[in-house]
């Protein structure tokens, strides 16, 4: 479904919304977690682009979508569910395994789309993501995505990755500090590649 997807969109995509990436240096070899700002329900996709088709990224979705045909997209697509607010750890440990055996997993930190309706929605960062970065041992790589959220303009999609976020002197402390300060990190950096969309 992944490869199916990617083989019937990413033409269009590429052309129709001017589709443009850098930074791709920046992504590990390994497994590692990779973490964006979140616009809109289709970031997964312009996220995932760069990589394709040498790697698949393992989305984490919230479990709200995972109803009638769309579950079975999703599944076949390489995503996972995950209960947001309820401090799921069967989605993080998932998430952990994925990450430590050499996958891609996209979490945005925000869990949430930023705007909602016609009015602004303030998305708190979660420590997720830098929790599975940290308890898998892999890096932690910020993103930034522009133009999904005016789509129905046709773009142009921008897409950002930068360096992995300094990780090594939070290792010997507590996860919860560990994971909050990575998460502060983190979100500095993603607010800095988004300046530069």
């Amino acid at each position: 479904m992944y490869h199916l997807i990617g083989l019937l969109t990413i033409g269009p995509i590429r052309r129709l919304y001017r589709f443009r990436s850098r930074g791709e240096e920046n992504l590990p070899a390994g497994g590692f977690v990779l973490s964006a700002n979140h616009m809109s329900n289709l970031d997964p996709w312009p996220l995932a682009i760069p990589l394709y088709p040498e790697r698949q990224v393992r989305f984490m979705a919230k479990a709200e979508i995972y109803r009638g045909p769309l579950k079975w997209v999703l599944e076949d697509a390489g995503a996972f569910p995950v209960h947001r607010g309820m401090g799921d750890e069967q989605a993080l440990n998932r998430a952990i395994e994925l990450a430590r055996s050499g996958e891609v997993v996209a979490i945005f930190p925000e869990g949430t789309r930023r705007k909602k309706g016609s009015g602004r929605h303030t998305a708190r960062p979660r420590t997720g993501a830098a929790r599975v970065a940290l308890a898998a041992g892999v890096p932690l790589v910020p993103a930034a995505i522009g133009g999904t959220d005016r789509l129905t303009k046709l773009g142009p999609l921008r897409v950002a990755y930068g360096a992995p976020i300094e990780l090594d002197d939070l290792k010997d402390m507590e996860i919860r500090p560990a994971a909050k300060i990575a998460t502060e990190r983190l979100m500095t950096a993603i607010h800095s590649l988004e300046e530069t969309l």
